[in-house]
Order: structure tokens, then sequence, then C-alpha cells
């Protein structure tokens, strides 16, 4: 008679993996924060992959302000964190994050779930990304085609030859590979043209222990816990060093030889991520790549997503992506 299946792998608690490969995955969690209620802005939530019964979030300006000589909306693709296991766009910090930087940038913004690990490994995540830009595609096709096409409310306003990529932790991740497969311009995706991505904390990894990793724990995040997101979401057998992990490993693509949209990468001075941002930074500087390295002195893992309203570092990552922004549209 064999023995009961057990716990093998258990994260925070809210998601266990079992020896027999079944998951238990609970979404009873209690936030410490609440949606803030920002009647400056107006958000819908519309499927966008099908088959796989995905959603998305977008957000708009009730009334926008006309910013840099532009008429019309700039689009912000936000893509969420939580280690590629956890997250979704109705949690009160990634809602909150998407109604500042609508409010703040004068931006319509599109916040997409996306499968999430162990249920489903990499790249799953970033299979659903592309298929939110598809989406987005075909907005700005059908109003291409038709002045009065398509969705009234999601449609008018919106500047389909603006759109930013933000990526948060392992949303960052997801934003370095679409950059990477989009290429330049994201020809592919016309009329939507992707101007630059904006990377907070991505979410690298690697077999070499760096020296943030192995400082301190910080807050939210320890080494012990970025190492398990990574077993729960990376293909089953492989090591950090897979290229969804790791963008600069063995199998990786050759950045040296890939161009790339403009990039920002913003990083708090404290995470544990922080010395392989400045590496991936660093390194595609020295590849000639038109990227830009923002560090925040002090600040741990999650700093402006999960306190987008109330401190003044979060005004000043307002002011470094407004300014991105600009010298990226013209």
């Amino acid at each position: 008679m064999g023995s009961l299946p057990h716990v093998i792998e258990d994260c925070l608690g809210f998601l266990q993996l079992y020896s027999d490969g079944s998951i238990s995955r609970s979404n009873d969690i209690e936030f410490k924060i609440s949606p803030v209620q920002d009647h400056s802005i107006t958000f819908n939530d519309y499927l966008f992959h099908k088959r796989f019964n995905l959603s998305l979030r977008f957000y708009k300006p009730q009334q926008h302000v006309t910013l840099n000589n532009h008429n019309k909306l700039p689009i912000l693709i936000f893509l969420h964190g939580g280690g590629f296991c956890f997250g979704s766009r109705t949690w009160p910090h990634i809602h909150n994050c998407c109604t500042r930087l609508a409010s703040a940038l004068q931006a319509a913004v599109l916040s997409p779930d996306y499968r999430l690990s162990p249920e489903h490994r990499l790249p799953a995540a970033l299979d659903d990304a592309v298929e939110a830009v598809r989406w987005l595609q075909r907005q700005g096709l059908r109003l291409k085609e038709d002045e009065n096409g398509g969705d009234a409310w999601l449609s008018r306003d919106l500047d389909f030859d603006r759109v930013f990529v933000v990526g948060d932790s392992s949303g960052g991740n997801i934003a370095h590979h679409l950059a990477v497969r989009l290429g330049p311009g994201s020809k592919e995706m016309d009329p939507v043209r992707v101007r630059g991505y904006m990377l907070f904390a991505p979410f690298f990894g690697g077999e070499v222990r760096t020296k943030s990793e192995e400082g301190p724990p910080e807050h939210m995040l320890n080494l012990e816990l970025l190492d398990r997101f990574w077993r729960l979401s990376i293909p089953s057998g492989e090591s950090r060093d897979h290229p969804l992990a790791n963008p600069f490993g063995a199998g990786s693509p050759n950045l040296e030889e890939v161009k790339l949209d403009p990039i920002l990468v913003i990083i708090g001075g404290n995470e544990l991520l922080k010395d392989r941002a400045e590496d991936y930074a660093t390194r595609l500087k020295k590849l000639g790549k038109d990227i830009e390295y923002v560090e925040f002195e002090g600040c741990e893992h999650g700093f402006f997503t999960h306190d987008s309203y109330s401190s003044q570092v979060a005004e000043e990552v307002i002011q470094i992506l407004e300014r991105f922004m600009l010298q990226t549209s013209t």
C-alpha cells in the first residue's frame, strides 16, 4: 500500500504542491490594503483569452488632460508580479497601482491576468501576455477599419502608436521577453506600436548567487521564497539558468544580435533582486542597447506597486516614468 500524497512545496500557505503532482490553492487572502477610490478613473473588465478564460482590466481617465501636445491617451500594458505563482488584476495593490498610473500619467492602462504556475508553467505567462497585446491590436484594427467600430468607450481617445509595457517583478521578466519577442516597433502588432518597456525589479534568476541575494532578507521576500518560485514556475527538471529565468544563460538568445526598444529598469537598493537588475542593465548597455537604470536607495521589493499613492518615492517614480515616455515618444 503506497503512502499518502504529502506536501513537497508550500508557498506562503496559500499554494501547496503534493508528491503526486496535485495542487492545492487557496484564494482566501487577507489583504492589508484596500482598493483606492479614485473617481477620476473608470475601468471595465474584458475577456481577452476565451480558451483559458482570462480577463483584463482596462482603465481610462474620465476626462483626460492633453499632455506634451498629444491629444490622445498613451496606453500602458501593466503585467503584475507574484513570482509567476500569484497575482490578479483584481488584487487591491495591483488595482491601485493601475489607477495611479492612469491618473498620474493621463494614460489608458491595460492590466491582464495570465495563467499561473505550477498549474501552468512557463512559458504560459509569456504566451498570455502576447495574447493580451494581440487583443489590443484587434481593438486598433477595428478602429482603423471603421471609426465607429468596436467598443466606443474602449477605443475612443486611444493612441495605439504610443504603447508602453510596464512589468512588475515576474511581470518585469515577462516584459523583457516581450521586448525580445516583439522586436523594435512591434511591427507584427500593427497598429500597436510599443515605444518602450518599464521594468520594476525584474524577476531574473541564475544558478550562481549574487551578493544581494545572499544578503539580508527583505520584509516580504527571502532567498528561499525566490528559489521556490523558480522551482514552481520553470519547466520541470530545468535550472534557474533556463532562458526564461536567466536572460544571459547558456541557452538564452544572444542579446547582442537582438534589436530592442528602449528599456527602463527601476529597483530598490535593498532588494534581493538588485544585483541581477543592475547586471542586466549594465550588460545591455555594453551591448549598445538603449537602457536606463534607476535605483532607489533603501527601498525594498514592491516599494511602488504596494504604495503607489502616498509616498514621496512614488511621486519620484511617476516623474521618471513620465520623462521616459516623453523621450521615447518623439
